[in-house]
C-alpha cells in the first residue's frame, strides 16, 4: 500500500533546504503523537497571535484544548483557518565557525480549518483523547469532568489538510577550509527526560503510585 503523502501547495512546500522536507502522513503524524505542546497562529481584529497549548490527534485530525473565553473562539466564527507548529529538539550542532551552527530537530507546520466541539459526546471522546495522549492509563482512574467543567472547556477539532515536517540529523557542515582549525566540532545530543514522580502532598495515606506513572515514557 503506498504512503499516503500531503499535497504540496504554495502554504505547504519548503523552499529553503527543501531536501529536510516530508511530506508523508507516517513522519508528520509520528511527530505530533510524540510532542506534548504545540503553538497555534491565527489572526484576529488584524493582530496576529500565538498561542502555546496541549494537542492530540485523533486520526486526521489535530484536537486542542483551550478556554470558553478564548480570543480563538472569534476567529473560528468567522472561518478562518489556523497554523498550528510543532517542534522536538534532539540536539544541538556545534560546528567550527559560528555561522553553520545549528540543532538537530524534528518539526512540523500544519495548515487547517478547527471548528469547536459542541457535542458532549464528542467532547468527551475528544478530552479522553487528549488525557490519553498525555498520559495513557489516566483517563481510566481520574475523576471525569463534570458539566460545569465541561462547560468551561473549549475544545477544538481541526483538520490536517496541508502538512509539512522539516527535520536535520547529524553532524555539523564546516566549510572546507575550516576543517583544520583547532576547534571542537560535533552535536551535543538532548532528550525529553521523565524524573521520579513525586506525590502531591495532600495525597491520602495509602494511594500506590500507578504503574503507568512508573512507567511513564514517551
Amino acid at each position: 500500500m503506498p504512503m499516503s503523502e500531503f499535497e504540496q501547495t504554495k502554504r505547504n512546500r519548503v523552499t529553503r533546504l527543501p531536501e529536510r522536507a516530508k511530506y508523508d502522513e507516517h513522519t508528520i503524524f509520528g511527530i505530533i503523537d510524540e510532542a506534548l505542546i504545540c503553538h497555534i497562529g491565527f489572526v484576529v481584529d488584524g493582530k496576529p497571535f500565538v498561542i502555546p497549548s496541549i494537542h492530540a490527534r485523533d486520526g486526521n485530525r489535530l484536537l486542542l484544548h483551550g478556554s470558553s473565553a478564548s480570543r480563538m473562539l472569534k476567529h473560528f466564527k468567522e472561518g478562518h483557518d489556523l497554523c498550528v507548529t510543532i517542534t522536538l529538539l534532539d540536539g544541538l550542532v556545534l560546528a567550527r565557525s559560528v555561522f553553520h551552527h545549528s540543532m538537530n530537530y524534528r518539526s512540523v507546520v500544519l495548515f487547517g480549518n478547527g471548528r469547536i466541539v459542541e457535542e458532549r459526546d464528542q467532547k468527551m471522546h475528544g478530552l479522553k483523547v487528549l488525557t490519553e495522549h498525555l498520559v495513557p492509563g489516566r483517563w481510566e482512574d481520574a475523576r471525569l469532568p463534570s458539566e460545569q467543567e465541561l462547560n468551561a472547556t473549549t475544545l477544538i477539532s481541526m483538520s490536517i489538510d496541508e502538512g509539512t515536517a522539516k527535520i536535520r540529523t547529524g553532524h555539523p557542515g564546516d566549510d572546507d577550509a575550516d576543517y583544520d582549525l583547532p576547534v571542537w566540532a560535533g552535536v551535543i545530543p538532548m532528550r525529553q527526560q521523565t524524573l521520579p514522580p513525586i506525590d502531591d502532598e495532600r495525597l491520602t495515606e495509602g494511594i500506590a503510585v500507578p504503574d503507568y506513572v512508573v512507567n511513564y515514557s514517551r
